[in-house]
């Protein structure tokens, strides 16, 4: 079964290439292998499933060696990534913001994932190097452009982000483009309306459980609509979008999936977290590998309920 599998990743590879020569791509589907049943990101536990026919110790010197030398084709990985989903229908695009720390080092990542149904899959990511803080838009834009080159706008369906993915320039990019969006605003966003009137989401006067809807109005300079509802706590949620008003908060809850596909990722799948990586570089290959085999495990999966 393993030898089935590895000669199955290896066949994708070479039509991928995702790395250059056979025996790299090799080594990519045994990593990959490596990490479904090790399930832990540690090349010390990865290294214990890579190759039975050598020494843990000549496993993990391999280990660190395609990570110091090796650099992948992201752009061919995000294709191949791409594959995993079905090719007809709309794709959904969520994106967030991850991170964790090691001793000193802060591991920040601003990552992309696309989906349809259940099925989300990383597809494009940047480490930051900002101490952990938030994103800004020219990082968002520029990792969403690479995402809308890949699919091209009419499969994007809908691009669903956080309170963290604000502001004036981020949303007038959104909009000039033609991407329909619903994106959660902080309470302290004022609505702009029609009449130049404005005013603060805190004194529609709703109480927790009421909500309201706005067709057309401004927040950060840019027209769309408005969907808030008071929550317990005094806390609202504030959502800003191009889509359909009648069901914004369906739509925006279909956001989930990206911290789900965290969760997979971290500590209730491969425990990215545990990495001792502390160089970014190596750190995003590393996420590569993980998205690699998180896929594989998501399309067994589906194929084994059919």
């Amino acid at each position: 079964m393993k030898q089935r599998l590895l000669a199955k990743i290896t066949t994708v590879l070479q039509h991928a290439p995702v790395v250059r020569n056979l025996a790299r791509q090799k080594f990519v589907s045994q990593f990959v292998i490596a990490l479904i049943k090790s399930r832990n990101v540690q090349f010390g536990e990865v290294a214990q499933h890579l190759n039975d026919a050598v020494k843990v110790a000549s496993n993990e010197t391999r280990i660190q060696d395609f990570f110091r030398e090796v650099d992948p084709n992201y752009l061919i990985l995000a294709q191949l990534l791409l594959s995993f989903l079905p090719a007809q229908g709309k794709l959904r695009r969520c994106l967030d913001r991850t991170e964790w720390d090691f001793g000193q080092c802060q591991v920040n990542s601003l990552l992309v994932t696309v989906g349809q149904g259940a099925f989300q899959v990383p597809l494009y990511w940047k480490l930051l190097d900002n101490r952990s803080g938030n994103s800004n838009a020219t990082d968002r834009i520029a990792l969403l452009h690479v995402c809308v080159q890949l699919l091209g706008k009419d499969r994007i369906g809908l691009v669903l982000g956080d309170r963290e993915f604000v502001g004036h320039q981020w949303l007038k990019w959104l909009k000039d483009n033609g991407l329909s969006f619903v994106m959660r605003l902080p309470r302290h966003h004022l609505l702009t309306f029609s009449s130049g009137r404005q005013q603060a989401i805190a004194d529609l006067g709703l109480a927790p459980g009421q909500s309201r809807r706005f067709a057309h109005c401004q927040v950060d300079g840019v027209w769309g609509q408005v969907w808030v509802k008071a929550l317990a706590g005094n806390d609202f949620l504030f959502l800003f979008a191009t889509a359909g008003l009648g069901w914004l908060d369906q739509l925006y809850a279909k956001r989930w999936t990206i911290e789900q596909c965290f969760q997979n990722l971290k500590g209730r799948g491969f425990k990215l977290e545990a990495s001792h990586l502390r160089c970014r570089h190596k750190l995003r290959k590393l996420i590569a590998l993980v998205s690699l085999a998180y896929a594989c495990c998501l399309r067994v999966g589906i194929l084994a309920e059919q």
